[in-house]
């Protein structure tokens, strides 16, 4: 019988894992597009409802697609940590 008791990972298998890890972290940018479109779209519905009401909806669209990007960009602060490694 085979016992395995001690693993060794070269550094070609830590980068390759590093590598993979970060392409994971950039999917990130994908939820955070999709944020922002559906935010973008719903505020040009509430325009077109109440058109007088555009400024406060705008300011509240950026404001809410701000907090959508930032998740974008921690992924891809992750990403380039990682490809660093």
């Amino acid at each position: 019988m085979f016992v395995l008791t001690e693993v060794v990972f070269n550094q070609d298998f830590v980068s390759g894992l590093a590598a993979f890890g970060a392409g994971i972290a950039i999917m990130t940018g994908v939820g955070a597009g999709i944020g922002q479109g559906f935010a973008a779209g719903k505020a040009v519905e509430a325009v077109g409802r109440q058109p007088e009401a555009s400024g406060k909806i705008t300011t509240t669209m950026l404001v809410g697609q701000a907090m959508a990007e930032t998740t974008g960009l921690y992924g891809l602060i992750i990403a380039f940590v990682l490809i660093g490694q």
